[in-house]
Parts: structure tokens; C-alpha cells; sequence
């Protein structure tokens, strides 16, 4: 049970979010103001705060330079008007953990108040500050709120208790490793070894003996007897990366380890009992390479008993504000120095980007950006040159929720809904930037959002 601050001068409001806290055993306190409960904050130490942001009063950033000041441990969480999304982006430059836009559904705000929660307790256990606490995580750098990434937490909570081995498949640079570490972190098996191997990066006879070990001699340069990663991550996890690069031949054997759970090491004829979850992945599908001969069909059946899709950063392009907010406070946090901010115009470009190389290219050119850029700002001019001369904003992010059947006007309108949300969110809610953008009139826009909050 954790305790909850909820700060807003809206009593309907207040009580139904108090009602969903509740409902999953937290003890809610409300406050129609900061004052009040910036007063409250030492006698009952509350884990999570989550205020109202409006344009009108500073309440939230009170309650949020408050917390940050005298009171480390307390998380605070922003709720805003779809008109104030650059208050909240401002407010979590500030040291806010997240926000959520009205109208929101109340699975969706009891989704956010759980990450924070598990972020909340990860930092009181470590001792740590915010920025610095990133690598103890249970969900480590696993970043995004959008709806793909919500299935990917929660498929992670319902299976890493389980024994069953896992295979995750994704485009390369999606994280594959990361939902390993998580699957690992989250089980009955976190404090033992996790240990991982890329199977495209050694020729099979070394991938045999780095697997399962050898004895001295047992091929030429076997100097000395050598234990393999499933004697070393016994009782833990072996993470199996680009497992469909391994030769027929070694499939074959891996399949025997699953099935005996019994390794026997190069040059030997002892059998070794060994206890440990297999997690494969895969860049490539490896059922359609089971259709062609590529891969054992029984390996595949034996690897992925719960498969995990792992989606392109195009298909979650929402995601990236956060992950760039990410990127910039671990690249401060390494090199001692004051976060860097990034410019309207630089985060149209990321987001108008279609991201081949999905997080890790995100990853690698914020790092590049911060390198070059003059100053405390990060302009588009600081970019990689090749994501300059893409498509304007969001012509190369496919929409993933496209539907056979749908009557044309609702589609029409879901999309060109979703199209203004995104838009008004890459221009950090500023309306005027929003309008120029889409070509509307100011007046159209409203209309248009208003129309959007009465069908909500």
C-alpha cells in the first residue's frame, strides 16, 4: 500500500482519482492546493503526488520543488489539459517523473501510478538519486507510455515468474537485450547469474565450447579445462542473442540440453545437470526460417513457448520525447556537465525520422548531438545530417492501428485526431506552432480538439 497525494481544486475530480487509488489498495490524501499539502508532507512522507498542472497557478511546480528540495523519496506525477502539454514537458525538466494528458481512462492513469510507484520504491531502495539510479531499475532502460509499450510491461509482469523459456523478436537496436535483463530482474531467478551471449559473433566450434565448455585438450589452443555459460549461469538465465545464426549442428545439440537439462562439455563424456531459463532471441523471424529449412522446427517450438514482439520505434514514435529526456539525463549524469535541452525544430526532425535503427540510432545520435552542439541547446543542425533531409513530421511513422471494416468517417476522424494529438505534443503544446503545422486556422484547431473531448 502506498500513500498518495492527490493535489486538485477539482473535488470530482480528486474523488475519482482518489476511487481508483483505492480500488488497487493505496491510501489517497486530497488537497484543493499545494500550500496544504506541502504543510503534510513530513508528518506522512506520501510515495507518489500527483497535481493537477493548470496554466493559471504554479501549484504543481510548488509541490514539485518541494519534494525535490526536502523531500527526495516522494515521486511527483503531473496531470494536464491537452492545452498545457509544454508545462509538463517543462514541469518533468524539472524533476517530474511523468505526466498524463486529459481526458485519460482510468486504466491508463493506474498504469502510470504503478510505474511510478516501482520507480519510487527502486529509488528508496538504493539510496539514489533519480539521475543516478537508472541501471537499478527492475525495468531498466526500458522507456515509453505508449499502448505498445504498456503490453510489453505488462506480458513482462505475467510471464517472468515463469519457468517457460522465451523468445523475443524484434528489428535490430528495439531493446531485445533489455526485455532479457527485465524478464531476469523481475523472476524468482534475479539473484543469480544472467549471462548472455551473442551466437552470430563466433564461429560454431568456439560457440560450443563458450556455451558448454571443454576439457584441456580437446581441441587445438584447449590449454586448460574452461566451464561453459550454463555451468556459469546455473539457477540463472542465459539470454541466447541472434540465435538464428547457429549452425544446424549446434541446434541439434542445444535442443538435447533443453530437453535433458544436461549439458556435456567439448571432450568429454560426462553428463552435467544444469538449472537454467533459456531466453532466446531473434532479429529475423525464425518461423519463417523453420519454412525454409534455416532453423530446427522442434528448437523453435522448444524456445517459444512465450514469444514477445518486441515493435520499431516508427510503430511507438510517441515514445521518443521520453527516450530522448532519458538519453539526455544519462549523457549529464556520465560527463558531470548540465543537461542539455533540445529545440522545437530538433525534436520535429526526430520525430519526422523513420529510426531503421530504432532506439540504439536514437540513442547514438543524441549522444552525437550533445557532442557537437553549442551551448546548453540542441538544434536540428546538430543532427545526423541524413535525418535533415527526411520527410517532414510523422509522413514516415506508419499508424499501427488502421482497421479492415471501419466506418470511413469514424476512421477519418480517429486519425485526423490522432494526427492533431501527436502534432500539438512534438510542438510541446504550443497551438499557434500546431495550426502553422497542419495548415489550419487557429479557430479551426479549437473546434477540432473540441470536438475531439466531446466524443471522448
Amino acid at each position: 500500500m502506498a500513500r498518495i497525494f492527490i493535489i486538485d481544486n477539482d473535488p470530482a475530480m480528486a474523488e475519482w482519482i482518489s476511487n481508483l487509488c483505492r480500488d488497487r489498495g493505496h491510501q489517497p490524501f486530497h488537497y484543493d492546493s499545494s500550500q496544504a499539502a506541502i504543510g503534510a508532507l513530513p508528518s506522512i512522507a506520501p510515495q507518489l503526488v500527483i497535481a493537477d498542472l493548470k496554466p493559471e497557478n504554479t501549484d504543481g511546480f510548488e509541490i514539485l520543488g518541494e519534494c525535490k528540495e526536502n523531500h527526495p523519496n516522494t515521486v511527483v506525477m503531473m496531470i494536464v489539459g491537452f492545452e498545457s502539454v509544454e508545462l509538463a514537458l517543462k514541469a518533468m525538466e524539472s524533476g517530474a517523473f511523468s505526466y498524463v494528458t486529459k481526458p485519460f481512462k482510468g486504466d491508463e492513469l493506474q498504469f502510470c501510478i504503478q510505474r511510478a510507484l516501482e520507480h519510487q520504491t527502486a529509488h528508496r531502495r538504493n539510496g539514489i538519486n533519480r539521475r543516478g539510479g537508472f541501471d537499478q531499475y527492475k525495468f531498466e532502460h526500458l522507456i515509453g507510455t505508449s499502448a505498445k509499450m504498456q503490453s510489453i510491461y505488462r506480458l513482462i509482469g505475467k510471464v517472468a515468474e515463469t519457468e517457460s523459456p522465451i523468445l523475443i523478436q524484434g528489428e535490430s537496436g528495439t531493446g531485445k537485450e533489455l526485455v532479457a535483463r527485465a524478464l531476469h530482474s523481475n523472476s524468482a531467478r534475479q539473484h543469480h547469474p544472467f549471462v548472455t551471449i551473442n551466437c552470430s559473433a563466433l564461429p560454431d566450434n568456439l560457440l560450443e565450447s563458450e556455451l558448454f565448455g571443454h576439457k584441456k585438450g580437446s581441441f587445438s589452443g584447449a590449454v586448460m579445462d574452461k566451464i561453459g555459460l550454463y555451468e556459469e549461469g546455473n539457477n540463472g538465465t542465459l539470454f541466447l542473442d541472434e540465435i538464428d545464426s547457429m549452425s544446424q549442428q549446434l541446434q541439434t545439440k542445444l535442443l538435447l540440453v533443453l530437453q535433458e537439462r544436461q549439458i556435456r562439455q567439448v571432450g568429454d563424456i560426462k553428463q552435467i545437470p544444469v538449472n537454467v531459463r533459456p531466453i532466446a532471441a531473434s532479429n529475423a523471424s525464425l518461423k519463417a526460417k523453420t519454412r525454409n529449412g534455416g532453423f530446427r522446427e522442434d528448437l523453435y517450438f522448444r524456445l517459444a513457448v512465450i514469444p514477445i514482439e518486441l515493435p520499431p520505434l516508427r510503430e511507438r514514435i510517441e515514445d521518443v520525447p521520453l527516450l530522448v529526456r532519458s538519453f539526455l539525463e544519462k549523457l549529464a549524469d556520465q560527463t558531470g556537465t548540465e543537461q542539455k535541452k533540445m529545440d522545437v525544430s530538433a525534436m520535429e526532425r526526430l520525430v519526422g525520422y523513420s529510426w531503421p535503427g530504432n532506439v540504439r540510432e536514437l540513442e547514438n545520435a543524441i549522444e552525437r548531438a550533445c557532442a557537437l552542439s553549442d551551448g546548453g541547446v540542441i538544434r536540428a543542425s546538430d543532427l545526423p545530417p541524413h535525418m535533415l533531409h527526411e520527410s517532414g513530421p510523422f509522413e514516415k511513422a506508419p499508424n499501427s492501428e488502421w482497421r479492415v471494416g471501419q466506418q470511413l468517417d469514424d476512421f477519418v476522424r480517429n486519425q485526423e485526431r490522432k494526427y492533431i494529438e501527436m502534432t500539438l505534443k512534438f510542438n510541446e503544446g504550443s497551438r499557434e506552432k500546431t495550426a502553422s503545422m497542419l495548415g489550419i486556422s487557429i479557430a479551426t484547431l479549437y473546434r477540432k480538439l473540441d470536438l475531439k473531448h466531446h466524443r471522448e
